[in-house]
């Protein structure tokens, strides 16, 4: 009886030390070190459709004036501190820069209400308007810090990613410019937003492995099977529909960047439609590349896939911005 108890035991303690190792490999988040940062950060809140809503905001020393905002949306149960940290606090660094303001906004209950009707968390099932609660935020900063209200810039992770689609389909007059990370407009039948019609400029940046959002289009769900946010179009289709509404017609400029990391399993593919008097519609194709944000000293979750390390995102995204200023 003795032995047979020492075996299982035994057992229990090798599936956990295995179930250890496993989550090791593939859990584990490697973040890039702080940069050293010159300017503040302050925690804000407003009233908002009877909600208090909830905001962080990076100041630089040195501000352009009026001041541009880049709003930095958060992912799928995040807040405004993740959503600094999961683009390795860049966009302080590049506040520090270029003096505007990096604003941190947070959803309710760490969701945003995006586009996608079969979202199943609170800020979709409640309908919060998330849209007025972006554009009561821009008032206030351009009341209270000076801020340009005609550069205001909204990029995202995911949720975020989608949160920064809403914004350029319903409030093209609040953004210049999008730039949404791993994400894709929802299909026709997970859609529950309005078309404006308008134009906008926008980057898009996949991974052609992501296992959330898929590349080729379909349900959002981790390997299919957790966290299931309905239908979505495929890379191409998302993008195309912003290219269409620019009116491109001509052949876009195609540019694979220098592969600087051989150990990331991907590369990056640069798809830009760029015309005189036309919207700018840019694709960062991550080959290869996960749920992920690229950076080259973070390492996100392998169970999201892989983290590509030849590029900054947030360098890209403001690079991006900075060509759409007008």
């Amino acid at each position: 009886m003795r032995s047979g108890w020492l075996r299982l035991a035994l057992g229990l303690l090798l599936v956990g030390g295995g179930l250890i190792l496993l989550a090791s490999r593939y859990l584990q988040f490697s973040e890039a070190p702080l940069p050293v940062l010159k300017g503040t950060v302050d925690a804000g809140s407003l009233l908002h459709a009877g909600r208090e809503r909830n905001f962080l905001v990076y100041e630089p020393v040195v501000r352009d004036q009026p001041t541009p905002i880049v709003l930095v949306l958060h992912g799928s149960q995040g807040n405004a501190m993740q959503a600094r940290s999961m683009m390795s606090y860049e966009f302080d660094r590049l506040a520090d820069e270029f003096g505007f303001l990096a604003v941190y906004p947070a959803g309710v209950e760490s969701h945003w209400n995006d586009c996608r009707a079969e979202a199943p968390y609170a800020a979709n099932e409640l309908d919060v308007d998330d849209v007025g609660f972006l554009s009561a935020l821009v008032d206030r900063l351009v009341e209270e810090r000076g801020a340009d209200r005609t550069r205001v810039y909204a990029t995202g992770v995911s949720n975020g990613g989608q949160m920064a689609f809403r914004l350029a389909l319903e409030a093209p007059d609040l953004v210049r410019a999008v730039a949404p990370v791993v994400a894709n407009l929802p299909a026709p039948e997970n859609f529950d937003c309005r078309h404006s019609g308008r134009a906008e400029s926008v980057l898009l940046m996949n991974g052609s492995k992501d296992p959330m959002n898929p590349d080729e289009g379909g349900r959002v769900a981790l390997y299919g099977i957790f966290g299931d946010r309905g239908q979505v179009l495929s890379t191409r289709e998302t993008i195309d529909y912003w290219r269409d509404l620019a009116g491109h017609m001509g052949e876009p400029e195609r540019v694979r960047l220098p592969d600087r990391s051989s150990d990331d399993d991907s590369h990056v593919e640069v798809t830009r439609w760029s015309e005189s008097g036309r919207e700018e519609v840019v694709l960062y194709h991550i080959v290869g590349g996960g749920h992920t944000v690229p950076h080259p000293l973070q390492q996100m979750p392998k169970l999201l896939g892989a983290t590509n390390a030849d590029v900054y995102a947030a360098r890209e995204i403001w690079k991006f911005f900075q060509a759409n200023a007008d």
